[in-house]
Formats: C-alpha cells, structure tokens, sequence
C-alpha cells in the first residue's frame, strides 16, 4: 500500500484559504477583484474550528496550529464567542491565496490531488 504524501503547515494554510475563498462564492481570478473585496469580505460566513478541520482532514492539534498560523500571517482572523469559533479571510489572505495558488499547485501538485481525490476542489484548483 503506498504512502500518503506528507501535508505541512503551508499547504493545510492553502486548503483552508481556498475553502474560504470558495466559500464566499467569488472567482479569485476576476478582474477588479481588489476593488470588490471591501464589499465582500464584511458580508462572509467563514469556518468554524471544526469545518477547518475537516477540511484540512487533520487532527485537533494540526487544526489549531493552521488557525493560529493563517491569523500569525494576517490571512485569516479568528473571533471567539461563547466557545465557538469563526474563522474569516482577511484581504490580505485573499490576495495572498490569489498571488501563490500556481505556485501551490506545482511544488504541492501530489498533496492537492490527494486532498481533494474525494471532494471537489474549487474550480480554480482543478485540472
């Protein structure tokens, strides 16, 4: 049986990015896309922990170090209430997902085939 490829901290960041993206119903790759994102991004639902989570398909421990990470980064923001968590994409996440998705997709190529092998990618991730 061969082996999972190994999923690290930068791609779990992508996959949670991109979820977020796809999410809020946008193309990434629209023209104008930098002008519309003060109208879209107030109006978001985001990621609980636990959605991030299953879509990282990792364990409590993973899911954690991606949130802090993607908030580390200033690509994500994390608001806490009662317990529960909703994750969100910051401008600068949206445009730094936009900016590094090919680069993403040709050093991580075997990662994202085998992330999304039973799911849909976004379509901007697909080939």
């Amino acid at each position: 049986m061969p082996s999972r490829p190994y999923k690290d901290l930068i791609i779990y960041g992508c996959f949670v990015l991109n979820r977020l993206v796809a999410g809020m119903g946008i193309d990434l790759y629209q023209d104008g896309l930098e002008a519309k994102l003060g109208l879209v991004l107030p109006n978001q639902h985001g990621l609980s922990k636990e959605e991030v989570k299953r879509e990282i398909k990792s364990n409590h421990f993973m899911t954690d170090r991606v949130i802090e990470s993607l908030q580390k980064e200033g690509h994500a923001t994390v608001e806490v209430v009662e317990g529960h968590y909703r994750i969100r994409i910051t401008r600068e996440g949206v445009l730094h997902i936009r900016r590094f998705n090919e680069f993403y997709r040709k050093v991580y190529q075997e990662q994202i085939r085998d992330h999304y092998r039973f799911t849909k990618a976004p379509f901007w991730l697909r080939d």
